[in-house]
């Protein structure tokens, strides 16, 4: 039986405004397993970042329940349950890509010696052995997104929460990422829960595929993949990746009949 990491019940999220109430989320029912990759998708102001950061403890609930690792997203938050990575990278241009690694680590108080091992170790996961003294400034864009993956692993958590990460690249640095994303993933079997708006992303990446309303964000649809673990990017072409791609859309379509 699947251990489950993540769990909402009828999560509700609401925003006050001078302008009144943002329903942002609405009775988000979900969970997520130990390794499963689950993608995120719907269109702009749906919810899906909302939901991310509020498993984060970066946004609070205003209804229902929300548990990580069987607790609530503060306490998972003080116990490092996860690394986030943002939509941008985020990097301190003043300080090396090491430097930038190592910064969660010193907040933490690792000794130096086992920050040393593990940035040469996620350095590695992320194929940017050698690169550890380089500034971000001298990295390419996808680069430097690989290197905020990296900061993002350091700390060893089973958990990694990915914000539309590589929505800036360009679509060959995309598939390039995408690919070493899913090796990363074989490699670590870490669960992780990704925000898109590509659908091909989504499906190529996902073993369960979210699709979310517009606001309020509710969820439509979760499609568990039929597709292997291990994918290379011609899968894209099969019957089968279609066939789910195309559910993808029927479901944000179908979405559009709960706006308001």
């Amino acid at each position: 039986m699947s251990e489950t990491v993540i769990q909402a019940k009828n999560l509700d999220l609401t925003y006050q405004t001078n302008d009144g109430p943002i329903h942002a989320l609405k009775g988000v029912d979900l969970d997520i397993n130990k390794g499963d990759f689950v993608s995120f998708i719907g269109p702009s102001g749906c919810g899906k970042t909302t939901f991310l950061r509020a498993i984060a403890d970066l946004e609070q609930p205003t209804g229902g329940k929300l548990t990580v690792n069987g607790v609530s997203p503060e306490e998972a938050r003080k116990a490092r349950a996860y690394g986030y990575v943002f939509q941008a990278a985020g990097l301190y241009p003043w300080r090396t890509i090491g430097g930038n690694i190592r910064l969660p680590l010193e907040i933490m108080g690792y000794p130096k010696s086992e920050m040393a091992e593990r940035v040469a170790k996620v350095l590695e996961l992320v194929h940017l052995d050698g690169f550890e003294k380089k500034f971000p400034w001298q990295l390419s864009g996808g680069m430097q997104q690989r290197a905020s993956i990296a900061r993002a692993l350091a700390f060893d958590a089973d958990i990694l929460l990915m914000d539309e990460p590589f929505g800036a690249l360009d679509e060959i640095v995309r598939d390039h990422l995408n690919e070493q994303l899913l090796e990363l993933w074989a490699r670590t079997n870490k669960t992780i829960g990704f925000v898109t708006h590509s659908i091909p992303e989504a499906v190529y990446l996902s073993t369960k595929i979210v699709v979310m309303s517009p606001r309020p964000g509710r969820i439509t649809d979760v499609i568990e993949s039929t597709l292997p673990r291990e994918r290379p990017l011609d899968i894209r072409d099969t019957p089968e990746f279609l066939e789910i791609a195309h559910r993808v859309r029927e479901g944000l379509r179908e979405g559009h009949a709960y706006d308001d």
